[in-house]
C-alpha cells in the first residue's frame, strides 16, 4: 500500500521548474480555445523558470501543493489589486495540473490561502475568474463566493468578462 504524502507550503526557489511546468500545464488545459492561441503561448513564454524565480521572491505569496515531490498546483495571493473594492485581500491565482484536478486539492489550497491572507490581517477577499471557466466558477460558489463584480478581459481584441468572486 502507498501512502501519498500531501504539503502545502510557501514556494521556494527550488520549485521554479515545477511551477513553470504546472502553470503551462493548468493554462493550456484550462484555457485553450477560450483565449486566442497566440495570446496563450504568449501568456505561457512569458511564465517561465525566471518569472517564476522572482515571483517566489517577490511581494506576493506563492504557495505550492506538493504530492510526494511532484508540484500538483500552486495559489498566488496578496493584496487586493482593485482599490475600488472594500476587500483587503485577494488570491491571484488556484491552479492545479489537469491530473489533480477533482481531487479536493484546490480545496486545500483555497482553505490555506483564505487562513493565510486572514492571518495577514485581511478582511475578505476577492478571486477573479473567466466568466466561461465554469468549472472555476461553480468551484468558487461552492466555497461560499459571492460574483458580486465584473469586469473585463482583453485578449488580442477579444474581450472576455471576468467575474469577481467575494468573500467578506
Amino acid at each position: 500500500m502507498t501512502t501519498l504524502s500531501i504539503e502545502v507550503r510557501p514556494a521556494s526557489a527550488a520549485d521554479a521548474v515545477a511551477l513553470s511546468n504546472a502553470h503551462r500545464q493548468a493554462w493550456q488545459y484550462t484555457y485553450s480555445g477560450l483565449i486566442p492561441h497566440k495570446a496563450l503561448t504568449r501568456m505561457l513564454e512569458r511564465r517561465d523558470v525566471s518569472w517564476w524565480r522572482k515571483a517566489i521572491n517577490g511581494p506576493a505569496t506563492v504557495l505550492v501543493a506538493d504530492m510526494n515531490g511532484d508540484i500538483a498546483g500552486y495559489a498566488t495571493m496578496g493584496l487586493n489589486r482593485a482599490r475600488g473594492l472594500p476587500y483587503d485581500g485577494e488570491i491571484y491565482e488556484i491552479y492545479l495540473k489537469p491530473e489533480y484536478q477533482g481531487v479536493g486539492l484546490g480545496h486545500v489550497l483555497f482553505t490555506e490561502s483564505r487562513r493565510l491572507l486572514k492571518s495577514l490581517g485581511c478582511r475578505g477577499l476577492v478571486i477573479w475568474c473567466l466568466e466561461e471557466c465554469q468549472q472555476a466558477a461553480s468551484f468558487f460558489r461552492s466555497k461560499g463566493g459571492t460574483d458580486a463584480v465584473e469586469g473585463m478581459e482583453d485578449f488580442d481584441d477579444v474581450k472576455l468578462k471576468k467575474l469577481g468572486f467575494v468573500w467578506g
